[in-house]
């Protein structure tokens, strides 16, 4: 196989990080200002555009040619950037990334991370940023830079010469990284499921930009009104201050030392001497709420032909290869629960604000409900909306060989009915509204959701949103739902011990269901029965300080802190990873299912697909069905999904 390895140095006056690549290219001023490449071992090459230097013809005829197998570091970008310079597709099958390539092994996602982690002789060129900076982003008209907004080569000859030897140094980095993955293979069935997932990014999915406008209008004018009230109320000439505010509310007698945050806003409204003070800190509460940042991204990330692309990240969370979300983040869309969105999505693009707010309430809460609804199917066409039924809770029945767990989801699918029934020794039958043991259902919905994974009581209070449960019974609850499923409890601890032993003997441990552990290369890898592995970087044993054992800890990406750090795992952690990693790769064998059916897949958040389908085309549930089909790889495990279909995007 022939490498031709890639890195691109390019200029648009738009944001890459905050409107996403397809929109950055398709600005006016986008162009390519340097072209690095390396075929296999030969010496980097980086061709100069801005100096009128021409891509060799040989490198262009093998752009496009499918025996030459193109790679770069974060590959959607240099694709999406020559295909839009040449004018030409770049089909995702001939190309592979190396970002994803160290995101599938738990590496950082970034190019000087990697190499770092790596500990790669060859190390990124640390002037990149301010390089970057200050050629390919526009800059600010000072009367020392001439007044102008733009970096060219001839204004500073010498950092332009940095600029080639730092794009030279990349592509020479990257090849070192690919050449330090190749050991760790990915399985030529994610390549092609990661050439699905750009070709599924590419495509996008349309926005309503009349309904995204009229929501910031909406929003802009509410914020107005609040301003102007609070400014009546108080007095004070920025009623946004935190200072002026604060200060108002002492002269009325009302301290805040520990601030004005929605924690304690319940103690101070009820501490409020006042029907003014009370309602200055209502006002304060609801011109703190953000309803309309997503609408801002999607303003900021919407295409020319009202597309949104670039909206889901390929392992994004490399824990497990689930996809994460970008740019406008489907992966977190608020839940649309208010009655007829219909009549509320059609009051807000007509600019009926008043009567909006007459019928659904306060602004925030409103623009929040209709988020889902700003994606919209193409012109012609409907949404098909499908998702697997409680794949989670199915995978981890399989996986324990939780039977009873089994034949409810092969039988009538009442699995909070059917746990409560187990839980608390009482008939199914009785489980149903207008009887006394209804009540249950909530315990048993609340159990299935958070004792899965080792959870204890601090996870039946996380999930115990609706507060329906007294806390006094959490303790209980844990036994009763342990004692219900004891192969699940079974396998918390199975895991950790498949995992340490393999590290501890540096050997393969073996689970059921072609789950097994194993040490390779420093590594520690959890081999799932669809043929790819989870990555443990560096793991080690090391003395749990909360038990009286050994405990597993390896080094990863912290998802909050966003720093290189080691990791204490442990059972359910570890039954958790392999449980969401199982169902991310059903999802994925549906998604080559529908593709392969000849769907358009526009988007897809969890264990949900979205399709753009002609009004007249195939029905939802021949989707359903597809979706529903065992799988090669997971023989026994039940799977099941429901859809819908809709004029715009939402739950059903």
């Amino acid at each position: 196989m022939r490498f031709l390895q890639i890195d691109l140095e390019t200029y648009s006056s738009v944001d890459l990080l905050k409107s996403g690549v397809h929109r950055y290219v398709e600005a006016p001023d986008f162009e390519i200002l340097l072209f690095g490449y390396a075929y296999g071992d030969d010496p980097v090459t980086v061709v100069d555009l801005t100096a009128f230097e021409d891509i060799p013809d040989n490198v262009l005829r093998d752009l496009g040619d499918p025996a030459v197998t193109k790679t770069a570091f974060n590959a959607a970008f240099e694709r999406t950037c020559l295909a839009k310079h040449l004018g030409q597709p770049m089909p995702p099958e001939q190309w592979q990334c190396t970002s994803v390539w160290a995101l599938t092994l738990g590496l950082p996602g970034n190019l000087g991370g990697v190499a770092e982690v790596l500990q790669l002789d060859a190390t990124k060129d640390t002037k990149g940023k301010a390089l970057i900076k200050y050629f390919s982003v526009p800059c600010k008209p000072t009367k020392v830079n001439g007044g102008r907004t733009r970096n060219l080569p001839h204004h500073a000859p010498d950092k332009w010469a940095d600029y080639i030897s730092y794009n030279r140094q990349d592509v020479v980095v990257e090849r070192e990284v690919r050449r330090k993955l190749e050991r760790f293979p990915v399985p030529a069935h994610e390549w092609a499921l990661w050439a699905l997932d750009q070709r599924i990014n590419d495509r996008g999915v349309r926005l309503d930009p009349e309904l995204i406008r009229q929501a910031i209008a909406c929003d802009e004018q509410y914020e107005t009104r609040l301003v102007q009230e609070a400014r009546e109320l108080t007095g004070l000439d920025n009623p946004n201050s935190l200072p002026q505010i604060k200060a108002w509310l002492a002269e009325r007698g009302l301290e805040t030392p520990d601030g004005l945050s929605k924690e304690y806003m319940p103690v101070l409204l009820d501490a409020a001497p006042d029907d003014e003070t009370r309602r200055m800190l209502e006002l304060r509460q609801e011109m703190s709420k953000t309803s309309v940042d997503k609408y801002n991204a999607m303003t900021r990330t919407i295409c020319v032909d009202d597309r949104a692309r670039g909206l889901l990240q390929f392992c994004g969370a490399n824990r497990t290869w689930r996809w994460a979300g970008r740019l406008i983040q489907v992966q977190n869309l608020p839940q649309n629960k208010i009655a007829d969105l219909a009549l509320a999505r059609d009051l807000l693009r007509a600019g009926e604000f008043e009567l909006l707010e007459l019928l659904y309430g306060a602004p925030p809460f409103v623009l929040s409900q209709l988020i889902r609804t700003a994606f919209v199917p193409s012109e012609g066409r409907r949404f098909i909306v499908s998702d697997f039924s409680a794949i989670e809770a199915r995978v981890i029945a399989w996986l324990a060989d939780e039977h009873w767990v089994l034949d409810v989801f092969r039988g009538h699918g009442k699995i909070y009915e059917a746990t409560a029934a187990q839980m608390f020794g009482v008939p199914l039958e009785t489980i149903v509204k207008g009887h006394k043991n209804y009540e249950l259902r909530a315990r048993g919905k609340v159990a299935v959701l958070a004792c899965g994974y080792q959870g204890g009581e601090n996870a039946l209070a996380a999930m115990d949103s609706k507060k329906e449960i007294d806390p006094a019974e959490y303790p209980r609850l844990v036994r009763q739902w342990r004692d219900a499923n004891p192969n699940i409890r079974k396998l918390w601890y199975a895991a950790e011990a498949a995992a340490v032993e393999a590290v501890r003997t540096k050997s393969t441990v073996k689970l059921k269901h072609g789950v097994q552990y194993r040490y390779a290369g420093g590594m520690l890898f959890a081999d799932l029965p669809s043929g790819r592995s989870l990555a443990y970087v560096n793991p080690r044993l090391k003395p749990d300080p909360n038990f009286d054992k050994e405990g597993l800890v390896f080094d990863g990406m912290d998802q909050v802190k966003k720093k290189w750090m080691s990791h204490r795992t442990y059972g359910g952690r570890l039954v958790e990873n392999l449980v969401q990693a199982i169902a991310r790769d059903c999802l994925a064998e549906s998604l080559m299912r529908l593709d392969q059916k000849g769907f358009d897949v526009v988007m897809h958040v969890h264990d949900e697909v979205v399709l753009d389908e002609p009004i007249d085309g195939r029905e939802v549930a021949y989707v359903t069905e597809i979706m529903s089909r065992p799988i090669e790889w997971a023989p026994g495990l039940p799977l099941d999904a429901a859809g819908f279909e809709t004029s715009f995007y939402c739950k059903d």
